[in-house]
């Protein structure tokens, strides 16, 4: 039984598919389809020589591309902030007097207990504060 080259790089290429899938190593993915690249290269009748190139040259550019692509996305910084983040900088409106020792205020159309940063300085219930951070369940307001 003699099977054409092009056919090994097939089998190749799902082979390096498997390992994708069961891994999710991306690097894997990149080598299979360097392998269907041999393989159209030897369905064209190139030597063993340009099918290996082949096989080289396009799972080295996929692998440099893609890391290129993802350590570009891992040093951006999100656009959004979240969560307690989004909160700090909001401006709140003071519900029931604020002081050093609690309070409570309207941000983000949710009711939260607060306390002012400084100790001495109080807010009365209508004025605006702005949040300086989230101590627990806590916004701490100057």
């Amino acid at each position: 039984m003699n099977i054409d080259a092009w056919l090994w790089w097939l089998i190749g290429a799902v082979g390096l598919g498997i390992p994708l899938v069961l891994t999710a190593m991306p690097e894997f993915g990149m080598f299979a389809v360097g392998a269907v690249a041999a393989a159209v290269t030897a369905a064209f009748g190139g030597g063993v020589v340009a099918q290996v190139l082949a096989f080289v040259i396009v799972s080295v550019a996929l692998i440099a591309v893609v890391r290129s692509i993802a350590n570009h996305h891992r040093e951006q910084r999100p656009q959004h902030r979240t969560g307690i983040d989004a909160l700090k900088g909001r401006s709140a409106l003071v519900l029931e007097r604020v002081d050093g020792s609690g309070g409570r205020i309207k941000l983000a159309g949710e009711i939260w207990s607060a306390r002012t940063l400084d100790a001495d300085s109080s807010f009365e219930p209508g004025q605006q504060v702005d949040v300086v951070e989230i101590d627990g369940a806590t916004a701490v307001v100057m």
